[in-house]
């Protein structure tokens, strides 16, 4: 029995990762297309503003996914 290891942890996904990040993302977006919409950029806070509409499709895709039990 020397030299035997344990079996390996199963892969695990990094969903709750992308859950976090997609949530920071939203905030952070966010309140930069404000900022660049009251400086007067407004291509940048278009910009900005779709990436945030892009973030919460991800985010409710992760919720999705988390719900339905992958793993992660």
């Amino acid at each position: 029995m020397t030299g035997e290891l344990p079996p390996p942890a199963p892969p695990r996904s990094a969903l709750t990762l992308r859950l976090w990040l997609a949530g920071f993302g939203i905030v952070f977006n966010g309140v930069a297309a404000v900022l660049a919409w009251r400086a007067g950029l407004t291509w940048l806070a278009v910009l900005l503003g779709v990436l945030v509409v892009v973030l919460v499709v991800d985010l409710g895709w992760v919720v999705h996914r988390k719900r339905r039990g992958d793993p992660g």
